[in-house]
């Protein structure tokens, strides 16, 4: 997936470039919703239907984007046209999370990802991420996910980061301990 990289990072940085020259919120999820739609099945098989113009491919996608309706909208159907022509729109998944980096970097932020043993309140996941900021000097921002087998704790991952306080996970070591 190397390729798709470093075929998505000049476009990221393109429409970074716009997105700071205006407003970098507003493009910011502009850019996840378009991610998201091209990351559909449909819109990919859309995009490869050799019997499909692109003006129909263009058109068909920006419908399906529910904020265009804004100043970026005018810039961002300049963008999906040049996508289409250069045949570039399954790309836009990596776009969008190369977009979303380069958007962390410039605010001096991360994102978190915290996987529970159990649901956890909007009021736990503030103290937990409030904690973490603390820990790691920077703004996180959280992405829970819930998975029962992890018995009790919670893992964070952070960049290549990753804290594992589950029960699991010390058990594993308890495991690993024992049988050396």
């Amino acid at each position: 997936m190397a390729e798709l990289a470093t075929i998505a990072r000049p476009y990221a940085e393109a429409l970074f470039r716009v997105a700071k020259s205006g407003n970098l919120p507003a493009w910011s999820e502009l850019v996840s919703e378009m991610a998201h739609v091209a990351a559909h099945p449909d819109v990919q098989a859309l995009s490869r239907n050799p019997s499909v113009t692109d003006k129909q491919v263009a058109d068909t996608f920006l419908a399906l984007l529910k904020s265009p309706q804004n100043d970026e909208a005018d810039e961002a159907k300049n963008f999906i046209n040049m996508l289409v022509e250069n045949g570039r729109v399954t790309l836009l998944p990596e776009i969008g999370a190369q977009f979303h980096v380069l958007k962390n970097a410039q605010e001096g932020a991360a994102d978190v990802e915290i996987t529970s043993a159990f649901e956890l309140s909007d009021a736990q996941v503030k103290e937990l991420t409030a904690t973490l900021e603390k820990k790691f000097g920077r703004k996180l921002n959280p992405s829970v996910n819930v998975d029962s087998s992890l018995i009790g704790g919670v893992r964070v991952v952070v960049g290549d980061e990753v804290l594992d306080t589950s029960v699991r996970a010390k058990l594993q070591q308890m495991h690993v301990a024992l049988a050396a």
